[in-house]
């Protein structure tokens, strides 16, 4: 038998939330505690660490794309003298790159703990 419910929270929301709750609720014909109940279970929290992995991570994604936007306007600069094998090494590093930050293969989690 499940635990019964004798818990209360009370929280301060404003007029406007308190009736897009209630009209999800209905919606989705459940009461508003059982919506709420559900969505909690469904809401992973962040540690701050996690958010520290996530920021440095996006930080060297945004690196990354800088650099592919140098090697497109290099070789539309210098399409006639291009080098083929130059960008396609450029590329391919910055492909393993990626996948290095990404966790490809390697088991990783990301920085809520599940896995990759």
């Amino acid at each position: 038998m499940a635990d019964r419910r004798t818990g209360q929270l009370h929280l301060r929301v404003s007029p406007a939330e308190v009736a897009a709750w209630r009209a999800k609720a209905e919606a989705a014909g459940v009461p508003l505690a059982d919506l709420l109940r559900r969505a909690m279970a469904r809401t992973r929290t962040w540690t701050a660490a996690a958010v520290k992995v996530e920021r440095e991570r996006t930080r060297q994604v945004a690196r990354i794309g800088n650099n592919l936007n140098q090697i497109a306007r290099w070789a539309n600069t210098h399409a006639d003298k291009a080098d083929a094998f130059e960008v396609i090494a450029h590329l391919v590093a910055i492909e393993r790159e990626i996948a290095r930050l990404a966790g490809f293969g390697g088991g990783q989690q990301d920085a809520r703990g599940r896995s990759r």
